[in-house]
């Protein structure tokens, strides 16, 4: 079965998760550079099939739109164009940042590891794809 891969885009880096193959677990994978996440993606797509991709839309809490979702809906567009054959959705992503940071603290991770913020888009990622695989199933 193909994996379902989902991205926390950002202006600098770009957090990115990946389910098993059987599309029941979600784990982080890594943090790119975003301006290398086109690359990222081909590479991964050679190694490894790929279904879908999650990537988070980022609203405001009256859903309006923020100043990252134009950033967002351009590369969604690029990966569309890039990868026809995968399908794209994206998905609400309001407060993946903050869970992501809370999950550090209740992991028990250091004050010095927990300003790791590439390893928070990679957990930011990582919920994102949880709550996806959570309200698929449900």
């Amino acid at each position: 079965m193909p994996r379902i891969l989902a991205i926390d885009y950002g202006l600098k880096r770009t957090g990115i998760a990946v389910t098993d193959p059987l599309q029941i677990i979600a784990t982080g994978l890594t943090t790119v550079e975003s301006s290398g996440l086109i690359d990222f993606l081909k590479n991964y797509c050679k190694q490894e099939q790929v279904e879908k991709i999650i990537i988070g839309e980022p609203k405001n809490l009256d859903d309006s739109d923020t100043h990252a979702t134009v950033l967002v809906q351009k590369i969604v567009e690029r990966i569309k164009k890039v990868f026809p054959e995968i399908t794209v959705e994206k998905v609400d992503e309001r407060y993946t940042s903050k869970m992501a940071f809370q999950s550090m603290i209740d992991m028990g991770m250091k004050k010095k590891q927990r300003r790791n913020k590439a390893l928070i888009d990679e957990i930011a990622a990582t919920i994102i794809l949880q709550e996806y695989l959570h309200h698929r199933e449900g």
